[in-house]
């Protein structure tokens, strides 16, 4: 008989609970707080949710008209400006509102009150036109693309990204220092000229220098950049110092030979080869 009375208490405060949850749903099963836009909505859970099945789309949109979402208010009061462009939910493939929102925020350090929005929602025409929501970024590098977002970003996450120096204008890939700052350790400071003269665009090293262009470092000449270069200034060289190289020696035969304009030594010698490169009559002196 004990055992009786037992189970009806059990069974009346059971059937106590079920009433409260749906006479009192906001007080006894509420997540956390609705969103400023929902409060009027906090005491009256059905609103947006049915019976045992949670929120649906459909009571959604009987409040926020499609054609209006993003644009104006429920009231038809038009939205302030905002960061996204234009408004993209009529262009979803779905209109699963859950998927993007969540109207409790919950407590604040377990739960976002905001679900990330996914890409893949969106028709595949839209998708590829980035710029129909998000603002294009102003500087240097994308100021000069004229490629889709989807070139170099993916719809996960904005970064990291992969740049292909192809999709720049060939007027651009002349320009390194357009999106690149100039190195500034003394070698570089020294050095003037296209950067892919001795780097290449899929990466900054290894780097190559074809010193042949300027001077054949055969022979005895394979020695060490301080040997011909002091006190590592790159734009100056000398050749004195070395064997028979004496500034007076050097001027003599150069006399010898009725050639008075001898500072410039690659003008004329561009290896260890004895024969140097003569210039024609007439012929102006240049650098390489």
């Amino acid at each position: 008989m004990k055992r009786g009375w037992v189970l009806i208490l059990i069974a009346a405060n059971l059937l106590a609970l079920a009433v409260l949850v749906f006479a009192y749903p906001h007080l006894m099963v509420s997540p956390g707080a609705l969103v400023r836009g929902h409060a009027e909505l906090a005491t009256d859970c059905f609103a947006c949710h049915a019976p045992l099945r949670g929120a649906a789309s459909e009571r959604c949109i009987k409040c926020h008209a499609l054609p209006d979402i993003g644009l104006r208010t429920t009231k038809g009061a038009p939205l302030p400006a905002r960061s996204v462009k234009t408004s993209f939910h009529q262009e979803l493939i779905e209109q699963n509102c859950m998927a993007c929102h969540s109207d409790h925020q919950g407590p604040r350090l377990t739960q976002r009150s905001r679900k990330p929005f996914s890409h893949a929602l969106l028709r595949d025409a839209v998708r590829e036109r980035c710029d129909t929501c998000h603002a294009g970024p102003k500087d240097n590098i994308h100021r000069d693309l004229s490629v889709s977002c989807g070139q170099c970003h993916k719809a996960e996450a904005w970064k990291p990204a992969t740049f292909d120096h192809a999709l720049l204008a060939p007027a651009m890939l002349e320009r390194c220092d357009g999106c690149h700052k100039a190195p500034a350790d003394s070698l570089h400071r020294q050095v003037k000229g296209s950067c892919k003269t001795c780097h290449t665009q899929e990466r900054w090293k290894p780097a190559t220098f074809d010193h042949d262009k300027l001077f054949a470092l055969d022979r005895d000449h394979d020695v060490k950049c301080v040997t011909c270069h002091s006190n590592d200034d790159y734009s100056r060289y000398t050749c004195y110092g070395c064997h028979e190289h004496r500034p007076d020696k050097v001027r003599a035969e150069h006399i010898e030979e009725g050639i008075r304009d001898f500072e410039n030594c690659v003008d004329c010698h561009r290896s260890a080869n004895e024969e140097p490169r003569r210039r024609g009559p007439g012929e102006r002196r240049k650098r390489d």
